[in-house]
């Protein structure tokens, strides 16, 4: 429905159910929730006490610097280097297991697979130069060394990385890869996936070619600073690119090993299949990087991951998917003052019953999906974000309760500046024992401007509420007035004498659905 007129200001509440029905991992509850179609909405005013927000707490982010990193590192002399055959490394299990990579790493070392072993005190590489055979390892007098085996720093060993490692070529023709289950600091350097054969970096082909990667296990502490990471990364397990994991529950690490952590500052990844992605790891500040022509993902955490920062990074051309995508339970952590670009899905995503995150401050602007996606995730809040010219909606929710948009800004977005919908989702893979999710929507959403949209500025369907107050709305250039969409363009003429004429607040909610509100 659509009112003449090119700009309202509008003002409107719509509360909160009183009992939020619990999260279910049965198909049949998500159906029937998606039976219940709302007939009828009834709109009221009321006064829009309580909708008040401070500016949302955000973590302090100008301890994680350099040197701040670097005096982590406990001074010790080298320690013990050995060959060791991967098979008898429980850091290794993933890669000699039943999936056929151990003859991958045979087929390359052609002889039974083995990895340079880090044990016992504080290595750099010239460390391990002159231990092991020189085709192992070597570096020529600038500094460029190149690895042709994989390498483990066990938990009592660290690694340093710095200055005077110009680059640290790991072999794809050799097979080399960095494991992590110490210590490791990379500063002031490059670490590169290098094609011997052709003489330079390791650029995708597939998803299924093997490509050098980097990974971190539980217990393990990484420092990435001030250094370059390219073109790393294939589609087997836990080697994507750069990822911090924890052990998988078969192995006994699992029970005594805290989830691993570290800090990735003022760094550039370019043409990783993910930038970074981590499984069950805490506390992790990813700040000031830029991820650039990532192919799946540019920052990816996932499952049950707590508590990180993800703040001041750049992500842009990512190939396949999204910016910057939190997925599967990464909850309480901090999305802010970033910016998202040129991706082939959406700028920034919350998905998979991620919940408690702030996501703030972000500019998101020419990506191929939505600006900002909350998927099947509950508990949110968006605020002060601008989403600038995406190719669908500016702001996405879906199967989500309790989302708060705050003083979010969308412009010139090729669909809604804010849509908000249900979904019954069939896909077979999804397994709603780990994925379950809840056809239901609400959404608060207080300030802010929606501004030439081609969609309209708000479309939403089938809301348990909304909340809207003190929103600007203009219509595209080219309209006759500006158009609302969902519950609300079916009562525009109501919700438009409460914002209009009466000044007030408006309620929103189902007719059938007994409801207390205050004021």
């Amino acid at each position: 429905m659509t009112l003449g007129t090119q700009s309202i200001r509008a003002r409107c509440v719509m509360w909160a159910l009183a009992a939020v029905m619990p999260l279910t991992a049965s198909a049949a509850i998500a159906k029937d929730f998606n039976a219940t179609h709302f007939d009828s909405y009834v709109v009221r005013a009321v006064k829009p006490d309580g909708l008040s927000m401070a500016e949302p707490a955000l973590p302090d982010i100008t301890g994680f610097t350099k040197q701040a990193a670097l005096n982590k590192i406990v001074r010790r002399h080298p320690g013990e280097i050995t060959l060791t055959r991967m098979v008898d490394l429980i850091e290794f299990d993933e890669f000699v297991g039943s999936d056929g990579r151990l003859a991958t790493w045979a087929e390359r070392q052609r002889q039974n697979p083995v990895a340079i072993v880090l044990q016992d005190g504080l290595f750099r590489l010239s460390d391990v130069l002159g231990k092991v055979e020189p085709y192992h390892l070597e570096a020529t007098e600038s500094g460029i060394y190149t690895l042709r085996l994989p390498l483990l720093i066990t938990a009592s060993a660290t690694l340093l990385i710095d200055g005077s490692v110009r680059s640290l070529r790991l072999s794809q023709q050799a097979g080399a890869f960095l494991v992590n289950d110490g210590r490791l600091f990379v500063a002031d350097s490059e670490i590169v996936a290098w094609d011997e054969a052709a003489g330079k970096a390791a650029g995708y082909q597939s998803k299924k070619k093997f490509r050098p990667f980097m990974i971190s296990w539980g217990g393990s502490e990484t420092y990435l600073i001030d250094s370059q990471f390219k073109h790393l990364g294939y589609g087997a397990t836990k080697s994507y690119g750069i990822s911090f994991s924890q052990y998988s529950k078969s192995v006994e690490r699992h029970k005594t090993r805290s989830r691993p952590t570290g800090w990735i500052v003022g760094s550039t990844f370019d043409g990783l299949l993910y930038g970074f992605y981590c499984y069950e790891a805490d506390d992790v500040a990813i700040v000031g990087n830029v991820y650039k022509d990532s192919i799946i993902y540019g920052i990816d955490p996932h499952d049950r991951s707590l508590r990180l920062i993800i703040a001041e990074n750049t992500a842009f051309g990512t190939r396949e998917r999204h910016g910057i995508i939190v997925s599967r339970e990464v909850n309480d952590s901090w999305i802010f003052r970033n910016e998202s670009y040129d991706n082939h899905g959406s700028g920034i995503m919350v998905d998979r019953q991620s919940t408690g995150n702030i996501v703030a401050y972000n500019k998101v602007h020419g990506n191929g999906s939505d600006g900002i996606t909350i998927y099947e995730s509950p508990e949110n809040l968006l605020y002060a974000n601008q989403s600038i010219g995406n190719q669908a909606h500016g702001y996405r929710v879906r199967n989500s309760v309790g989302v708060k948009l705050y003083e979010n800004r969308a412009i010139a977005n090729a669909y809604t500046g804010i849509n908000g919908h249900v979904r019954t989702l069939n896909d077979p893979t999804r397994d709603l024992a780990l994925d379950p999710y809840d056809t239901r929507i609400s959404m608060v959403v207080v300030g802010g401007r929606l501004i030439h949209n081609g969609g309209g500025p708000i479309s939403i369907d089938q809301p348990v509420s909304v909340e809207l107050y003190d929103v600007d709305m203009f219509a595209p250039a080219n309209a006759t007035g500006v158009e609302m969409s969902g519950v609300l363009g079916e009562h525009l003429p109501e919700v438009l004498d409460v914002m209009i004429r009466q000044r007030q607040a408006v309620v929103i909610e189902p007719d059938n659905i007994q409801r207390r509100v205050d004021g």
